[in-house]
């Protein structure tokens, strides 16, 4: 892929990937999971001017790191592990931060976040390299 149509296009139908992927976690896995240990930290209502950026960029983070330079070099191997990296490193970065300077922070939820990140990056990459090879 060297064109820019083909990152847009790649980066347009990687977005859907992504929301219905962390959407189907939030919203129903782990829903419960979050509600009983952030209760007191969350929001009633959802920011989604903050939610939109955060996905939007992150989403081009995953391109930028994991996708499209193994889609160069046609390794869906080294995609799913920089997929895996970098869902590991961010993940572990947010929540490592809310442990460290939050007061009531579970643990629990630091460490089940950073696996749903390593997952959540790792199945969206694997996704978007397909979708890549499809567009050629």
């Amino acid at each position: 892929m060297s064109t820019w149509m083909g990152y847009v296009k790649l980066y347009a139908l990687t977005v859907p990937v992504f929301f219905a992927v962390d959407m189907v976690w939030l919203g129903l896995v782990a829903k419960t999971f979050y509600r009983t240990r952030l209760g007191n930290l969350l929001r009633p209502d959802v920011n989604w001017p903050a939610a939109l950026a955060f996905y939007f960029i992150y989403i081009a983070g995953i391109l930028i790191f994991a996708v499209v330079p193994n889609l160069d070099h046609g390794s869906l191997g080294r995609c799913l592990l920089w997929g895996a990296l970098f869902g590991f490193f961010t993940y572990a970065t947010y929540d490592l931060t809310n442990l460290a300077t939050l007061k009531g922070w579970p643990a629990s939820v630091a460490i089940v976040d950073i696996l749903w990140g390593v997952v959540l990056c790792t199945a969206v990459s694997a996704s978007s390299y397909a979708i890549g090879r499809w567009l050629g």
